[in-house]
């Protein structure tokens, strides 16, 4: 519970936890948006799973495109399960506490798989920039030791901005409100109840945002219209059709994840609606990350041809 203590002469209010409020509902309801939230969860790690799996298990994947495609598996993984169990509790549970550590903790967690997952889409635009615009380059230029340099890359990119992001957020004081109007610790929710000056944490937010959000979408819009005005070069209708089937699951995910977390991350505090918030965050940490491995089983034959090999399904 908060407790009392002495600051400029006057007393002031600590905060020890935090309630989130998550989504008010009734108690039928709530049993059936905990079933749904559980089914979700399960086949969004065991999709996952899968994906990493028949990637491992098949020679004809062995090469740079599926290998950025299994990290990104593994990403998906940690990212929902930072996210979903907690809320999975909270959903059935009236004690909706979390430790100002355990917050802390979550959030840190949070931005570091979401920026990471930025810059790995962004690793692999330029692989499918790379395959397309250089095929003759491609073995060269997308080796192995280049690849898991990316992944490195985006892993450190993530942790380090997440690292600097929590620096910020961590000293901000919460003194009389506890509860945070939305089912994870976010940054938003965060800055919106600190007691304390938070100009500086979101200025450093919203630059490193930038950062994070406009450097990849700019190498992916970039490796997107060279792949195009290679395509369109090819003669043959089935030569485009065949260039640009290699790259349409990965530009549908791109839409739907940089899409619903612009939304959520590009405009500032004063903006910020909870309810619409809440509702655009169940699409990334939820709903996308649940149809990503669909999508790239549904959409690339490479993928449900080695499915059927792996699990010997006619």
């Amino acid at each position: 519970s908060p407790f009392l203590y002495r600051m400029g002469g006057r007393n002031e209010t600590k905060v020890m936890y935090f309630i989130l409020l998550g989504f008010p509902t009734t108690a039928e309801l709530q049993r059936l948006l905990f079933s749904a939230l559980l089914l979700v969860y399960l086949l969004t790690v065991l999709e996952n799973l899968l994906i990493i799996l028949i990637i491992r298990n098949n020679r004809s994947l062995q090469n740079p495109m599926y290998f950025l495609l299994g990290n990104l598996s593994f990403l998906e993984i940690w990212y929902v399960s930072v996210i979903e169990p907690k809320m999975l509790i909270d959903v059935l549970s009236h004690d909706k506490r979390i430790s100002v550590q355990g917050c802390m903790t979550q959030l840190y967690f949070f931005v570091t798989f979401v920026c990471t997952e930025y810059i790995l889409l962004a690793a692999m635009a330029y692989d499918r920039f790379v395959a397309i615009c250089q095929p003759l380059r491609y073995p060269l230029i997308m080796s192995h030791k280049f690849c898991a340099q990316l992944i490195a890359g985006c892993w450190m990119c993530g942790l380090t901005t997440s690292s600097i992001k929590l620096s910020f957020i961590a000293r901000l004081s919460y003194c009389d409100v506890d509860k945070i109007n939305h089912y994870f610790c976010d940054i938003s929710p965060l800055l919106n109840i600190s007691c304390s000056d938070s100009s500086l944490a979101e200025l450093a937010d919203f630059i490193l945002a930038l950062l994070v959000i406009m450097v990849p979408l700019c190498t992916v819009v970039a490796s997107y219209v060279c792949i195009m005005l290679t395509v369109l070069k090819i003669p043959s209708s089935q030569g485009r059709q065949k260039a640009f089937s290699t790259c349409s699951s990965h530009l549908t995910i791109v839409i739907l994840f940089y899409s619903t977390t612009l939304f959520t991350y590009a405009h500032p505090k004063l903006m910020y609606t909870y309810r619409a918030n809440k509702l655009v965050s169940v699409m990334y940490t939820v709903v996308v990350p649940l149809l990503n491995p669909l999508i790239y089983c549904l959409r690339n034959k490479e993928v449900r041809f080695a499915m059927r090999k792996t699990f010997t399904c006619r």
